[in-house]
């Protein structure tokens, strides 16, 4: 489609506009502009991204059915009412204009919004999850409690090439506000392009977190940080040991 042409022309009307709507929410509700950080050990890496351009262009067919739903049950409306009482279908034009064009606009700045307030991090140990601009909310996932990922892709996602990868942990609960789940036991990564891959690499990373947090398996005493126990149970756990070594055996 030529940026010439009349809808390239209110393609760019549209985007300067929510820009500049979009400059004057990010200031009024101090959304940060910048992705969430994570802690990273000196030899991890931190990787910020966030959902494709085809998650956008599926939110955006989204909008057009509901603008077309909508749009079509006012005008419907308004010529029923126009028929019947033509003075009152001319008092109501207006109030009719305005009934289609304002949820369009607050739709379509709400779901751009959406798009543009999504973050994921991943480092070698977690994932953090940010969306929303009148309420943020933050998921961190640690990569030791995941118990499950997987890939989900509906078809329209699959004409979009995106698709979402579920973390589910241990003990997960139900799915709450934009899919993620109360009590951060489940998260979301909404459309994202390489699905499989990102769920392979966090599988990599769910294995080398949980053979970081064992220790050295082939290792038989017991050192502090490679459990969860305090110095005094540790200590404990010892004497324990010690005693048994120290036991006659039988024949």
């Amino acid at each position: 489609m030529s940026e010439s042409s009349p809808n390239g022309v209110t393609r760019r009307v549209a985007e300067r506009g929510y820009r500049g709507i979009w400059v004057v929410l990010r200031d009024w509700f101090r959304v940060p502009e910048a992705p969430p950080s994570l802690p990273v050990p000196p030899t991890g890496v931190l990787q910020s991204f966030r959902p494709s351009e085809g998650y956008l262009r599926y939110l955006t067919l989204g909008f057009w059915i509901f603008v077309v739903v909508l749009n079509g049950a006012i005008l419907i409306a308004w010529l029923t009412m126009s028929i019947a009482a033509p003075v009152a279908g001319l008092i109501f034009t207006l109030p009719a204009v305005a009934l289609a064009i304002v949820p369009d606009v607050l739709s379509y700045v709400a779901l751009r919004l959406r798009y543009d307030t999504t973050w994921y991090v991943l480092s070698d140990r977690s994932i953090r999850i940010r969306r929303g601009i009148w309420i943020i909310e933050e998921v961190t996932i640690t990569f030791e409690n995941v118990q499950n990922v997987s890939v989900a892709q509906g078809p329209v996602q699959r004409y979009f090439g995106i698709a979402d990868v579920t973390i589910q942990t241990a003990g997960g609960g139900g799915a709450g506000p934009n899919g993620v789940a109360t009590g951060g036991h489940m998260g979301i990564i909404e459309g994202i392009s390489n699905a499989e891959q990102m769920r392979d690499a966090i599988l990599a990373k769910v294995r080398a977190s949980r053979h970081a947090g064992l220790g050295d398996e082939h290792h038989h005493d017991i050192h502090p940080g490679a459990t969860g126990l305090g110095a005094a149970h540790l200590a404990m756990l010892r004497d324990i040991r010690d005693a048994v070594r120290a036991m006659p055996h039988s024949a």
